[in-house]
């Protein structure tokens, strides 16, 4: 007893907090139809078997047979109907299920946008509230749904996805489980009508579900819960004083402006920070005051502020005040202590007080040990 190690209060209200919660568990899947909900299903019907109180919060089968099926005798928590635009709708019902207390509630479609009207914006949010109740979820997501990867999937598949959950939503997971099934079988589930009815198959075909798109995300969902198993091993180390903090020195800074390419900065930022596990930044030099920019700027700014805030990163906004750009980046360089600075290929372009490939030289000259990465955008900024 003696040797044991004294827990801060931070600690302790940790341990508190994290045994006062539900438990989360992620089934996720690189594609639609790789069977996750299946595999939910089963697992609560085997634990309703063992007398577990377990409940339906949402499932969607999209109409396949086996999934339907696979619901069982599990019970089926009622919807809540919302009205929107003269429209009904439903949704989970998350006061209901707060009010009943199951031990636990499975629900589907973790990136789904609720309709407006409904309690929380997001479905993650739902479950988030239901985990806080200290009631346990099960939930599924597939992996282009992840905040981080959205530039990668749409470079790799073309598609842009439009629904998107938060990073740090899998660390809040206390288990993350991978639904792998290999793109052939996959294509042969889909022009079986297993995963879509007659009329989409073919244009899935040509697709999404293009073999090389299918093999892309399959390696992007392996490597991701992979890289996850590894970060909560690396946490039980810092945690039990086991090991020392990789990458406890690095800190990361992109600096953006309000042109197309700011979000993939960001999130290109988000991955080397997530790596490292290290403090990620956003600096954002503009050349107007925030009551000088006009609807559509002053929008762009409040979106990047949004994906920082959901990345985890601070983002901060610093005038020049007289002082030339790269003279804002060199200070909080140095006020931050950043390792790591993160620019686009259009940056030059965008201040035009620098002279032509200047920027990172400057930089470098009035900073230490300080590592600068260049994202090509593949836009043209000429103009």
């Amino acid at each position: 007893m003696g040797d044991e190690k004294r827990k801060t209060p931070e600690e302790l209200l940790k341990i508190i907090e994290r045994e006062q919660r539900g438990y989360l568990k992620i089934f996720i899947g690189a594609a639609p139809g790789v069977g996750k909900t299946y595999m939910m299903l089963r697992e609560g019907n085997e634990m309703l078997e063992k007398g577990i109180d377990i409940v339906i919060g949402l499932v969607e089968t999209h109409g396949r047979a086996e999934t339907a099926a696979q619901i069982g005798n599990l019970p089926v928590f009622p919807l809540k109907s919302v009205q929107y635009k003269g429209r009904e709708f439903q949704e989970m019902d998350v006061d209901g299920l707060l009010t009943r207390r199951p031990q636990y509630v499975i629900v589907d479609e973790l990136a789904h946008t609720n309709v407006p009207g409904s309690k929380n914006k997001k479905r993650y949010e739902d479950v988030m509230e239901l985990v806080k109740a200290g009631i346990h979820v099960i939930t599924a997501m597939n992996i282009q749904h992840l905040e981080s990867l959205n530039d990668t999937v749409k470079q790799l598949t073309g598609v842009k996805v439009r629904e998107r959950v938060p990073d740090w939503i899998l660390n809040e997971a206390a288990e993350v489980q991978l639904i792998d099934t290999p793109p052939e079988k996959l294509r042969d589930r889909l022009k079986a009508g297993l995963i879509y009815k007659p009329e989409k198959i073919e244009q899935s075909l040509q697709n999404f579900f293009r073999t090389g798109n299918l093999n892309a995300l399959r390696e992007i969902a392996l490597r991701e819960v992979a890289d996850d198993v590894d970060e909560r091993l690396e946490s039980y180390k810092q945690e039990n004083g086991i090991d020392g903090m990789r990458g406890a020195n690095e800190k990361i800074l992109v600096c953006v402006n309000y042109r197309p390419n700011a979000e993939r900065l960001i999130r290109r930022g988000w991955r080397i920070a997530s790596r490292l596990k290290c403090q990620l930044y956003i600096l954002n030099i503009p050349l107007y005051s925030v009551q000088e920019m006009d609807d559509a700027t002053r929008k762009q700014m409040r979106l990047l502020e949004k994906l920082a805030k959901d990345l985890n990163a601070e983002f901060h906004i610093r005038a020049s005040a007289g002082r030339k750009p790269e003279q804002v980046i060199i200070d909080f360089v140095n006020e931050k202590g950043i390792t790591q600075i993160v620019l686009g290929q259009s940056a030059r372009s965008r201040w035009e007080e620098i002279a032509k490939g200047s920027i990172v030289n400057r930089i470098m000259k009035g900073t230490k040990y300080v590592d600068i990465l260049i994202v090509a955008d593949g836009v043209d900024y000429r103009e």
